[in-house]
């Protein structure tokens, strides 16, 4: 039976939102990006501690020595589920043994962007778990400043999937989005403007290299909203350029652009044209700066079209996007009249779209739903044989050979979301789809050797694996001290909130 992490989300749907999860709300961020890992808290439970340890032993028996950014997230989980272990006592040389392993890995991992991302995972992880950041930063060593470098050593147009060659720089403008967000967590975004190197005036350069305007709509929607919520926003708007006006204006020009973009199954020309558009949406509604919604037109009315030439599952994957800009513009109710029939529609769909059809538009797509569920309070409309049907959907996830050396990528989406509503183990049991064996169990099973023709797939599941060990910081951790600071600042700092069942304020 699917339960909801926080019982306020069940009774005030989306008021009831953490700022980092209105700021960073869906499954891609955080499982392909690695933004904002660990996000609705829950207190510590061994079912859930157990779920992360016993996909950690799995993956041990097939990728026996974990390298690189692989072994820093297996590590890192462990470290999370360690100190969030109630009565447990790690001392300091503990945990700077941890920290030391933590940062090898990450140093020994040969692509400078996992590198990178890991490093702002790990000092996001570290102020979650409000452990000592000078483990990290300190007279003797400075690992803020060593991923800073590590970024100079990204290349452009090294993606290797359908578009490959037409990314530009696009890894590294995420590269250092994700190693913002960490510092600021961190209290380190100081250093990303001080001395002889602006980092963030130099990322903002690099949205000129991306030539999609898929691409650079999607990606600087999360660039402008993380130096939002660290504070920085100001070198968006106010330093000599508008860097929001010229990412709006240049998606406005998608057709006259016409970039070739290829995706793993057909897609809607209305699918590639609401991404980057909703996307953007939040993001100027992260900034406060609302009135770019309206800037040369309206915005939000340009996606009601797109929203009704989307196919069932493309609907799937946008809805919570859509939502959560128009929760956040605070147009809910004069855009759709309430999220009500959104909802209603997209829950139709799990009976309706076949998760195993295929990893990337049908395999992702019953996560998005979980979650839309679960955080606009309607987790009862998700029933135990969707749950079911979406534990069971890989065994059949064979169509093509791609879908099968891919499937780790729609599990790590569903190992999130099914642990966010209390039904991962429903991954980790014996099922008869898999001959008796668990989900988890099969998936890892069909691994080619050390994992090596899946690749960077696999590291999607350590990412899910590290969330996992955060959230068992207990419920009242939902938020920290900068995403606080950023919530004053926009006026976000009234909600709906429940601490365990004890108290509930509402705004």
């Amino acid at each position: 039976m699917v339960t909801t992490p926080n019982p306020a989300l069940s009774r005030f749907g989306m008021a009831a939102l953490a700022p980092e999860s209105r700021v960073i709300c869906t499954p891609w961020s955080r499982m392909v990006r690695g933004l904002s890992l660990g996000q609705y808290p829950v207190d510590y439970n061994e079912p859930l501690a157990s779920v992360v340890h016993q996909a950690r032993d799995v993956l041990l028996r097939k990728i026996s020595r974990p390298e690189g950014y692989l072994r820093f997230a297996l590590l890192l989980a462990d470290l999370a589920v360690q100190s969030c272990r109630p009565g447990a006592r790690v001392d300091r040389a503990g945990l700077k043994a941890s920290a030391t392993g933590l940062m090898d890995a990450l140093r020994a991992e040969r692509n400078p962007y996992y590198a990178v991302v890991g490093g702002g995972i790990l000092f996001d992880a570290f102020a979650k778990l409000r452990l000592d950041i000078t483990l990290l930063v300190n007279a003797e060593r400075d690992f803020a400043e060593e991923m800073l470098a590590t970024v100079d050593r990204i290349q452009p147009d090294q993606i290797k999937d359908e578009n490959a060659g037409n990314h530009g720089e696009y890894e590294k403008l995420f590269a250092y989005t994700s190693l913002f967000l960490g510092m600021g967590q961190a209290g380190l975004q100081g250093k990303l403007t001080a001395g002889r190197r602006n980092r963030v005036r130099e990322a903002l350069d690099l949205i000129q290299t991306v030539p999609s305007p898929f691409f650079k709509g999607r990606g600087c929607s999360m660039l402008f909203s993380v130096l939002s919520a660290i504070g920085l926003d100001g070198m968006i708007f106010d330093d000599g350029h508008d860097f929001m006006k010229d990412v709006l204006d240049y998606v406005d020009q998608d057709d006259e652009i016409s970039f070739p973009l290829r995706f793993p199954q057909p897609i809607s020309p209305a699918y590639v044209k609401i991404y980057p558009r909703v996307t953007m949406l939040n993001a100027i509604a992260v900034s406060g700066r609302t009135s770019y919604a309206t800037m040369g037109h309206d915005r939000l009315a340009e996606l009601k079209p797109l929203w009704a030439d989307l196919e069932p599952p493309e609907k799937m994957h946008q809805g919570l996007y859509y939502l959560i800009a128009l929760h956040n513009l605070g147009k809910m109710s004069e855009e759709i009249g309430g999220e009500g029939a959104i909802v209603d529609e997209l829950v139709r769909y799990l009976d309706v779209v076949d998760p195993g059809a295929n990893f990337f538009l049908n395999g992702l797509s019953h996560a998005y739903i979980v979650e839309t569920a679960m955080v606009t309070g309607r987790l009862d409309a998700i029933s135990g044989p969707a749950i079911d049907r979406i534990a069971d959907c890989f065994a059949h996830m064979d169509a093509t050979p791609l879908d099968r050396v891919s499937r780790a990528y729609p599990f790590a989406y569903d190992l999130n979301a099914l642990g966010e509503v209390g039904e991962a183990g429903k991954l980790f049991e014996p099922r008869p789809a898999y001959g008796g064996t668990s989900a988890f169990s099969w998936l890892v099973d069909q691994f080619s050797s050390d994992g090596q023709v899946e690749g960077s797939r696999i590291l999607m599941l350590g990412n899910a694996l590290i969330g996992l060990g955060l959230r068992l910081r207990g419920v009242e951790n939902d938020s920290t001290e900068m995403f606080d600071r950023f919530a004053e600042r926009v006026g976000w700092g009234d909600r709906c909130f429940t601490s365990g069942e004890s108290r509930v304020r509402v705004a």
